[in-house]
C-alpha cells in the first residue's frame, strides 16, 4: 500500500491513463477528481458492499419464487 499527502490542486498519476486531484478539503473530508478512460469502472467501495447484499437478497429471492413454482 502506499500512501501519499496531497494539497488541494496537487494530483497523482495511476499508470498513464488515470489521474486523481485533489478538489477540496473541509471537515476531515476530502473532495476528489477523477479523470480516468470510460473503460475503467469507478465506484464508491461502500456501494460495492451494498451491491453485493442487494444482489444476494436477489438471489435469495429468486430461489424462493423458483421453488414456490415447483411445489
Amino acid at each position: 500500500m502506499l500512501v501519499l499527502k496531497r494539497k488541494p490542486g496537487e494530483s497523482l498519476l495511476i499508470g498513464e491513463e488515470i489521474e486523481i486531484t485533489v478538489v477540496e478539503t473541509s471537515n476531515g473530508s476530502v473532495k476528489l477528481s477523477i479523470n480516468a478512460p470510460a473503460n475503467i469502472k469507478i465506484i464508491r467501495k461502500e456501494l460495492v458492499k451494498e451491491i453485493g447484499e442487494l444482489n444476494r437478497q436477489s438471489i435469495d429471492n429468486l430461489e424462493i419464487l423458483v421453488n414456490k413454482r415447483e411445489v
